[in-house]
C-alpha cells in the first residue's frame, strides 16, 4: 500500500493526495503519511510485518485452545481471547488467517509435545509444585518442612502452603482449596509434574489421573495438565518459585513453634514474594494481579467434598469430651461425648468432624509436645455466659436494684462458687415466689443488709418467714401471744447473720 501510494504521488508530479484517497479507499492522513515517509522506515516496517501482528503477543494461549479443542473455530477463539484482553481490536478475517498460520507452524517446529505457559494471558493458569527444607529449627528442633508453591502464570502471584508431614491426596487437596481462597478466585487450569498424587501413570500421554484429586478439581471448576516427564521448560516459574521460597524464604530462619512458622509464611508472601518487583514481569505480583488479573478469575466455592473424612480416620469421643491424637488429647464441643467423629489433618492443624454429616466441628494447632491436653473453652459450657444468664433472672424476679445488690452479696461472700449461689438463690426465691406468690419487702430489705449472706442464709430467712406467717395466723385466730418457738429461730439466724438480736426481734414482734 505504501508502494502504491508513492508510485501514485510521483513526487508531486502524480495525483494528488485527495485523488490517490478516492482511488484507494483509505483516508487523506494516511496518504499523507505515507508519502511523507522515509524509505528507511518502508525497510523497517516490511521487515517486521509479520511481528507485529497484534496476536503475537498470545501464540502461548491460542496453541494451548487449539490442542485442547483443534476443532475450535477462529470465532470462538477471539471470543474466548477478548473475555481475557480487554480492548483487543481486531477481526475475524485476521484471527483465521493468523491461526492457519500457526497451525503451520505447529505441525512443524514442534517435534514433541509441551504444555504451553500461558505467562500473557490473565486468569488462565496456575503452576503447581512441592518441594521440601529439612533442618528447620522449629521448637528448637530440627523439622522437615514440606511445602507446595502455586504461582499464577500472568501476574506471578505465589502462594506457599506448609505441612508438618508428606504430603497426601487429601492433604494437596486442602492446599488447593487454601490457595484459591487466598487469590480469591480461580484460573481455568493448574499445571503439575507427574507426581503420583495427580497422576498415576501417563502411556502415548494419556493420563490416569488420581481419581480423588480429579473429582475435586471437576468439582471445583479447574483443568488438571501435566507436564510431560522431566520436563522443566514447561513448568520454570514454579521450579524456580520452589527455590525462592527455599532460599528465600525458609533457609536461616528459626521459629518457636509450627504455628510461628505458619504465621512468618504470611508474612513473608505478603510483604516479601509478592511485593518484590519480579525479574520478568517487572511488576510486583500482588499490584499486577489486583489491576489485570483478579478479574479475570473465575470465582470459587469450597466443594463439600474437601470436609469428606476418610472412615479409617475416626476417634472416639471420651465422657469429657476429649479425643486422642498422636499421645495428646484435643476437645470437642460436648454434644459428641461419647460418640464417634471423624479427624484430619493440615498444615499443621487438626481437624474434627461430624460424621455423618462431614461439617467441621472444632479444629486445633497440633502440639509438637506429648502428654498435653488442648481445650477449646468454647467446648464446654461458658461460665460466664450462664452467669450473666442467672444474674439476669435474679433481676427479673425481685426488680433491677434488688436483683444486682443479691448478685453483689452471693459473689463477695462466695467468689469461688458464685455461679452456683446464684442459681441456688433462684431456684430458692423462684418456688417461694410461686408457693406464696411474693417476698415481704422489708423482710428482703432486711435480708439484703446482711453482710454475710449465703444462698443457705436466704433459704433459713424465707422459710423461717413463712412459717412465722402460719403461727401469726394461728395465733391471732386463738388469742395467743407470738410463739418463743419462732422468736427463737429468728433468734439463732440473727447470730448466724451477725445481726443484733434485739433488732430482728423486733422486725418480727412488729410484724407480727
Amino acid at each position: 500500500m505504501i508502494h502504491k501510494v508513492k508510485a501514485l504521488y510521483d513526487n508531486g508530479n502524480g495525483l494528488s493526495v485527495r485523488k490517490i484517497a478516492q482511488k484507494l479507499q483509505i483516508s487523506r492522513n494516511t496518504v499523507s503519511k505515507y508519502i511523507n515517509m522515509e524509505e528507511s522506515e518502508i525497510e523497517r516496517r516490511q521487515s517486521k510485518r509479520e511481528r507485529d501482528k497484534k496476536l503475537d503477543e498470545y501464540p502461548s494461549y491460542i496453541i494451548h485452545i487449539l490442542q485442547s479443542y483443534p476443532d475450535l473455530s477462529a470465532v470462538k477463539i477471539l471470543r474466548k481471547l477478548k473475555a481475557k484482553v480487554e480492548l483487543l481490536d481486531i477481526s475475524d478475517r485476521s484471527v483465521r488467517r493468523y491461526i492457519e498460520s500457526l497451525k503451520v507452524e505447529i505441525s512443524v517446529k514442534q517435534g514433541r509435545y509441551y504444555e504451553p505457559v500461558i505467562d500473557m494471558v490473565a486468569g488462565v493458569q496456575c503452576q503447581v509444585d512441592g518441594g521440601e527444607m529439612r533442618g528447620v529449627m522449629v521448637g528448637g528442633k530440627e523439622t522437615t518442612v514440606y511445602f507446595t508453591v502455586f504461582v499464577l502464570s500472568y501476574s506471578r502471584l505465589m502462594y506457599v502452603s506448609l505441612s508438618s508431614k508428606p504430603i497426601d491426596t487429601q492433604t494437596l487437596i486442602y492446599q488447593h482449596d487454601a490457595a484459591f481462597r487466598y487469590f480469591g478466585g480461580l484460573p481455568q487450569e493448574c499445571v503439575y509434574d507427574q507426581s503420583k498424587l495427580v497422576v498415576i501413570s501417563e502411556t502415548f500421554r494419556e493420563l490416569e489421573l488420581n481419581e480423588r484429586f480429579h473429582q475435586y478439581a471437576t468439582t471445583a471448576g479447574f483443568n488438571i495438565r501435566a507436564c510431560e516427564g522431566y520436563d522443566p521448560e514447561s513448568k520454570g516459574k514454579v521450579e524456580s518459585g520452589v527455590k525462592y521460597v527455599q532460599q528465600n524464604g525458609l533457609y536461616g530462619e528459626e521459629f518457636k513453634d509450627w504455628q510461628g512458622l505458619e504465621s512468618y509464611i504470611v508474612e513473608w508472601l505478603d510483604t516479601v514474594a509478592n511485593q518484590r518487583l519480579h525479574g520478568t514481569t517487572g511488576k510486583q505480583p500482588s499490584v499486577h494481579y489486583e489491576l489485570e488479573e483478579q478479574a479475570k478469575m473465575l470465582p470459587y466455592f469450597t466443594p463439600s467434598m474437601v470436609s469428606i473424612i476418610d472412615e479409617h480416620q475416626t476417634r472416639q469421643v471420651d465422657k469429657t469430651g476429649l479425643i486422642s491424637w498422636e499421645s495428646n488429647k484435643y476437645s470437642v464441643p460436648m454434644a459428641y461425648q461419647c460418640s464417634k467423629v471423624g479427624v484430619s489433618t493440615n498444615e499443621g492443624y487438626l481437624y474434627i468432624h461430624d460424621i455423618g454429616k462431614g461439617d467441621k466441628i472444632a479444629e486445633h494447632l497440633i502440639s509438637l509436645e506429648k502428654g498435653q491436653i488442648i481445650k477449646n473453652r468454647h467446648h464446654y459450657r461458658d461460665v460466664n455466659q450462664r452467669i450473666e444468664e442467672l444474674e439476669k433472672q435474679l433481676q427479673e424476679l425481685l426488680g433491677d436494684n434488688e436483683g444486682v445488690s443479691l448478685c453483689n452479696l452471693l459473689k463477695q461472700n462466695s467468689p469461688k462458687i458464685y455461679k452456683d449461689q446464684l442459681a441456688a438463690a433462684n431456684k430458692i426465691i423462684e418456688s417461694h415466689i410461686k408457693q406464696y406468690g411474693s417476698i415481704n419487702s422489708e423482710l428482703l430489705e432486711h435480708i439484703l443488709s446482711i453482710s454475710s449472706l449465703t444462698a443457705t442464709k436466704l433459704r433459713d430467712w424465707l422459710n423461717t418467714s413463712q412459717s412465722h406467717r402460719k403461727h401469726t395466723v394461728e395465733n391471732k385466730e386463738h388469742g395467743r401471744e407470738p410463739s418463743l418457738e419462732i422468736l427463737a429461730n429468728y433468734a439463732n439466724l440473727n447470730v448466724r447473720s451477725n445481726i443484733g438480736d434485739c433488732h430482728v426481734i423486733n422486725w418480727v414482734v412488729l410484724n407480727m
